[in-house]
């Protein structure tokens, strides 16, 4: 009535031409829409196919169509004879093809992005576990089919689907399982999408209102306030309503409120409306109810009759009428040069003239909107996001609080006013809906088999992994310099270690290093002090003065394991160990291989009188030497040890350390020393029982077993410790081993020597071999 009252009224729109409008009842049964298509096309008499009995008021184009199945029905009719059928219920592509359906002109916008627009709800608010409600039509099929696919996309789950059929009786038989369903659910959000129909058959009235106090996402092809009595809409209150973006039409509101059908007594179609609007007749003695008052607006009737800003439907319907009423400019202005027909009828307009116009139309209505009914330039619709809110004195009211736009530029698609929402009844704020609980800070998300992506477990993050935010899919690793708190959730920086002087365990084994440094120095002044006696002289002196001063460097060079790593420290500490146990090695393997010698010079013409007093043993030590000498030569050229820092092995240290560069070249030094260990060892062990006044073999026999034991205890435990504590096993067992050869060799020795000087005698030596 607005739009065409406005062209009407519009000197530029149609001049000289009124336009008129008739109503027709629309039902959802083919039969009746079949029946009211007859009535308009043979008039208000019979309804005989292929014949009008109007002759005058002829429409000539159907504006209708609120479903696909109302535009098909009609169409099956209108087709015959090419009457335009301009639709302004949802877009449906397949009413778009135009073999099927020629005269058939969609003007809503494509609503394409009403999924994405909805999953972007959905994600802004975090809710992951969703019902869906949907009636049993193709279309809604469709929708649940995109639906899914946009919620599978970004991570968003189907708790379950419900189908909504039509007739109440098959609907009654599933309606139970459905509040079933929420009953045991942990689902706060269902979107429900459907034809208003089928879905005002969900009876809530009957529901403990606790049941479904749930956030309902729906669109406005659902006309929520269309209610009939038995559904109890303030279960719907704090509802989300997705609505086609719509633009404010100049005078609507002024036009609702100073329309009346007693300024109008001929409009029979608007006294209808009143009284069923208002609950009264119009005239005196007609109807039980009371008469209307002349001062009645339809601004006082709350949203359950009347959007007073126009809803996106009535938008639409606004728009088909400007379509055809430019379309019918256009097609006057060809006509203009023939004769126009003397009585006004305009029988010449024939509805078939008119596709070509409608094809081609182009115009803006007066929000400024550009609209085009080219299926090929279909816009792609805009959402308004509505808050549906019901109080407590039958009233409710749609409150715009957010917008989709689909064309904007990606992350600004989305707006919404999160503060103006008003939410359901028993929530206060927006809640979450999920399968599981949140996983807090210090978890990540584990999949649970065999279920949805949002249903899982909470598993703590892997050692040396942090989660500092909710619901992580992975934990992410610290930076190497870093360490996880003991939550997992924040990375703490490492604190730098060594094993330092200043410690307890340094301190300890420096000072051990330095006291049996100073006791092998004190061996070696009695040995030199008492260079003439028997024992001293006994087995080579020489090689007992190389032995103890080797030994008092092996005792010093575990104190470059200890303190801050450095580039001569790394260099330094394998290579003077190795070269000094090689020294100490070999000097036992000579000493000996002397006493082998010394017994066999004992017999009667025995050629190894001659190396027993000899340099040959000492030669023996610089060539075993030698060896060594170029091993670390070799190491130190091609791959050398070098400062390092190990940030693995301590969670929360960085430790210093030297890296041996080659591990193969640093088990060769360490071979070739077990290797003179076990030549000496043997040797050793088999003179241990000879019969010389001056034999040591014994004494050698059990330094060398000390020595061995040490050494293979060191391999595995040196494989299995880390950081510091592997240059603590290796200063220890540098220590412990050249404790017991001093120990095992020279003690005895020097307890004689110190203690029991008569003993160390010729002429007691012969009376009572030490051996």
């Amino acid at each position: 009535m607005f739009a065409v009252e406005e062209i009407n009224m519009n000197s530029k729109l149609l001049p000289n031409i009124t336009l008129g409008f008739h109503i027709f009842n629309a039902y959802h049964k083919d039969e009746t829409t079949l029946e009211s298509s007859l009535v308009w096309l043979s008039g208000q008499g019979p309804t005989i196919p292929n014949y009008s009995c109007e002759r005058q008021g002829k429409s000539i184009v159907v504006i209708g169509g609120a479903t696909s199945e109302l535009t098909i029905s009609m169409g099956s009719l209108l087709e015959l004879y090419r009457i335009p059928q301009v639709t302004y219920g949802l877009f449906d592509p397949f009413l778009s093809d135009p073999v099927q359906f020629p005269s058939v002109y969609q003007l809503a916008p494509r609503d394409t992005s009403l999924p994405l627009a909805m999953v972007r709800l959905m994600l802004h608010f975090k809710w992951t576990w969703v019902g869906l409600v949907a009636s049993d039509d193709p279309r809604s099929e469709e929708f649940l089919r995109d639906l899914q696919e946009q919620m599978v996309r970004n991570d968003v789950c189907v708790a379950f689907i419900h189908k909504v059929f039509t007739g109440l009786t098959e609907n009654n038989r599933y309606l139970f399982y459905f509040l079933n369903q929420l009953f045991f659910s942990t689902v706060k959000v269902i979107v429900i999408y459907g034809n208003t129909d089928s879905l005002l058959t969900l009876r809530f009235r009957e529901v403990p209102s606790a049941l479904v106090y749930r956030m309902w996402i729906t669109s406005s092809h659902w006309d929520i306030a269309k209610k009939p009595g038995y559904v109890h809409f303030d279960n719907f209150h704090g509802a989300l309503i997705l609505t086609d973006q719509t633009s404010k039409i100049p005078g609507f509101k002024h036009f609702l409120k100073s329309i009346n059908p007693v300024k109008d007594p001929e409009n029979i179609f608007l006294q209808s409306f009143w009284n069923s609007a208002f609950g009264c007749t119009s005239t005196i003695g007609k109807g039980d109810g009371a008469v209307c008052s002349p001062n009645a607006s339809l601004d006082t009737l709350r949203l359950s009759y009347l959007d007073i800003t126009m809803s996106d439907q009535s938008y639409t319907v606004y728009n088909a009428v400007y379509a055809v009423a430019w379309a019918l400019h256009e097609m006057f202005l060809v006509r203009s040069e023939m004769e126009s027909n003397r009585n006004g009828n305009n029988s010449g307009a024939y509805p078939w003239k008119l596709h070509s116009f409608l094809k081609n139309v182009q115009f803006n209505n007066s929000a400024g909107n550009r609209l085009v009914l080219d299926k090929k330039k279909m816009s792609v619709a805009n959402y308004d996001i509505l808050n549906y809110v019901t109080f407590g004195n039958d009233t409710e009211v749609l409150v715009k609080v957010g917008e989709f736009i689909s064309e904007a530029p990606a992350g600004q698609e989305f707006i919404i006013q999160q503060k103006a929402i008003v939410w359901p009844r028993t929530w206060g704020e927006p809640l979450p809906s999920r399968c599981s609980k949140v996983c807090s800070p210090g978890f990540h998300i584990k999949a649970q088999e065999g279920k949805p992506v949002c249903c899982f477990d909470c598993a703590p993050c892997p050692q040396g992994q942090i989660s500092n935010q909710t619901d992580r899919d992975q934990c992410m690793k610290c930076p190497e310099d870093q360490y996880p708190n003991r939550e997992r959730i924040h990375c703490l920086p490492k604190r730098v270690t060594f094993l330092a002087y200043e410690e307890t365990l340094g301190m300890a084994l420096a000072s051990i290093a330095v006291s049996f440094y100073l006791l092998t120095a004190l061996v070696l002044w009695v040995f030199v002090n008492q260079k003439d006696t028997p024992i001293v002289k006994a087995n080579n002196r020489d090689l007992s003065y190389i032995l103890l001063f080797s030994l008092s460097l092996c005792f010093l060079c575990s104190l470059f394991f200890i303190g801050h790593p450095s580039a001569i420290n790394c260099l330094l500490r394998q290579t003077t160990f190795g070269v000094m146990f090689t020294v100490a090695v070999s000097s036992i393997l000579a000493k000996t291989i002397t006493v082998v010698l010394a017994f066999r010079a004992t017999r009667p013409g025995s050629r190894s009188r001659r190396w027993v007093g000899s340099r040959g043993p000492i030669s023996l030590v610089v060539f075993c030497t030698f060896i060594q000498v170029m091993l670390c030569a070799i190491w130190l050229l091609l791959s050398p040890p070098f400062p390092d820092a190990d940030t693995h092995s301590d969670p929360e240290h960085i430790i210093l350390e030297c890296n041996e560069g080659s591990l193969i070249a640093f088990y060769s030094v360490l071979g070739y020393i077990a290797l003179l260990a076990l030549g000496s060892f043997t040797v050793a062990f088999l003179a241990r029982n000879l019969p010389d006044t001056f034999n040591e073999a014994k004494f050698i026999t059990f330094s060398m077993l000390v020595f061995c034991s040490v050494w293979i205890s060191f391999l595995p435990t040196y494989q299995s410790t880390k950081g510091k504590m592997m240059v603590a096993v290796e200063v220890f067992s540098i220590l412990s081993s050249s404790a017991g050869l001093l120990g095992c060799i020279f003690i005895p020795k020097c307890y004689v020597i110190l203690l029991q000087p008569h003993k160390n005698t010729n002429k007691f030596l012969k009376k009572n071999p030490i051996s």
